[in-house]
């Protein structure tokens, strides 16, 4: 079970901020609170005494304040929670929202309720309206129907790794910046002062992204996928190593909520299947990655990490049919959880929903000048799209010079290709050597180390 957080740690914090009616911001609490506790951790109590309910939280990022449930209701109501212009929530996320700001002593407790799995039919059922699938569609199809499974994604990959790796890390509390986590996932260097655990989440974000683009034409909702993307993304932030990937036989609980997980090993192992069986069944690929968003949290399937594991499960469906990805680009870490608290408490998905569409709204928004300047892809890269990763990998992991790297391409492309495309595939892998930077090596699962070295023998 997780380790339950000391009641007077968050007592501490709480009276802190009940001597500021007017808003405190994080900077200030860090100086008063007498617990020193770290950044990373004052802002994960910070960010569960929102979600509880015991304090209020106004703007965003460094300007962000943190406020008395007791203060006037001008101060608590003249400061959005999102900046103008974004995020709208609809009327029944907002009274859902209403209910989840109640303290958690007012909150009725609430155990795993088998029916709000069991009476989801696919392609019945809907938790995206038609109308809303429809527009969605809209928003994220990039003209690239009828090409492989990921082509899409790979094309974006660069950038995605960054903004999915930080986004989702973003939402469990990790305090690393967007540039900390660009620097860390293009050289390899942590930044300063962070704790390993942030660290190892980013990392592991990386790999289970990797992981998306590498299998998308074999990625289903199944236990292959679902365990796998559970072990990348919790490798080495588990008490227990060997519960990477495993689904789980021992008790959980949520942290700041009165729901409580199934707790029956073969129960979870039934329902598990169960989300699984469903999810593929569904036909809409937006109603697939909010399914999964509501249904594997819901469930708790593993020892930690469930979330995690469910926003990248999300990008299954829209990897596969090559639709624009889902990065959580500008989602706030109270909205998130409390959107997910709805479903924990009130099996209610209105506001995840809205949430999850604000999301695939900014993602598309996101990536639509890079989808400008993509083009129409080309087949013959299509076609040797494999064969050119192993070649570029191969003559940096074995640190060739120029002269050596254009006999050995030469050779290999005599092997791999017909001869009328030998000359061609030797010319593109030799253009991707003298493309390669430290930004895009990832494309070829090359590490920094590596590339370092080639690069002073690059000559």
């Amino acid at each position: 079970m997780p380790k339950r957080i000391p009641e007077e740690e968050l007592v501490a914090i709480v009276s802190i901020v009940a001597k500021h009616a007017d808003g405190v911001g994080f900077d200030a609490i860090r100086e008063e609170v007498a617990l020193r506790l770290p950044d990373w951790t004052l802002k994960r109590r910070l960010r569960k005494l929102v979600t509880q309910g015991r304090i209020v939280a106004r703007g965003v990022t460094k300007a962000r304040r943190y406020l008395p449930v007791t203060a006037p209701e001008s101060v608590l109501e003249d400061r959005p929670p999102f900046p103008s212009g974004e995020m709208r929530l609809s009327a029944e996320a907002l009274t859902i929202r209403r209910l989840l700001l109640r303290p958690e002593s007012q909150r009725k407790p609430i155990s795993y309720r088998t029916d709000f799995l069991e009476s989801y039919r696919p392609n019945e059922s809907a938790y995206v309206s038609a109308e809303l699938r429809s527009k969605l569609t809209d928003m994220g199809h990039v003209g690239q129907t009828g090409l492989p499974a990921g082509t899409y994604l790979r094309q974006l990959m660069d950038r995605l790794l960054i903004d999915l790796s930080w986004n989702s890390s973003r939402l469990e509390g990790n305090t690393y910046s967007l540039l900390e986590t660009q620097r860390l996932l293009e050289r390899g260097e942590s930044a300063e002062g962070k704790a390993a655990e942030e660290t190892q989440m980013i990392l592991n974000h990386k790999a289970a992204i990797e992981m998306l683009a590498e299998q998308a034409e074999d990625l289903r909702f199944n236990r292959h996928t679902i365990c796998n993307l559970h072990a990348l993304l919790s490798e080495n932030l588990l008490p227990n190593p060997d519960a990477g990937g495993r689904v789980r036989t021992r008790l959980v609980g949520i942290l700041g909520s009165v729901y409580e997980p199934l707790q029956v090993p073969q129960q979870i192992e039934q329902y598990f299947d169960m989300i699984l069986e469903k999810a593929e069944a569904i036909g809409n690929p937006f109603e697939q990655a909010l399914f999964a968003m509501v249904q594997l949290p819901y469930l708790q399937p593993f020892e930690d990490v469930n979330k995690r594991v469910s926003r990248l499960a999300a990008n299954i469906p829209l990897v596969r049919q090559n639709l624009c990805p889902l990065s959580f680009v500008d989602v706030a870490q109270e909205e998130y959880a409390r959107a997910t608290l709805a479903v924990y408490e009130l099996n209610r998905v209105e506001y995840l929903r809205d949430v999850f569409v604000f999301a695939y709204e900014r993602s598309c928004a996101r990536y639509s000048a890079v989808r400008q300047s993509l083009g129409a892809p080309d087949p013959f890269r299509l076609k040797f799209r494999d064969a050119m990763k192993a070649m570029v990998a191969h003559v940096v992991q074995a640190r060739l010079n120029k002269r050596d790297a254009a006999v050995w391409i030469k050779h290999r492309a005599s092997e791999l290709a017909s001869e009328k495309d030998r000359a061609r595939l030797a010319e593109v892998v030799e253009s991707e050597l003298i493309g390669l930077h430290e930004g895009n090596i990832a494309r070829y699962r090359l590490r920094p180390s590596e590339y370092d070295r080639w690069k002073s023998d690059w000559r």
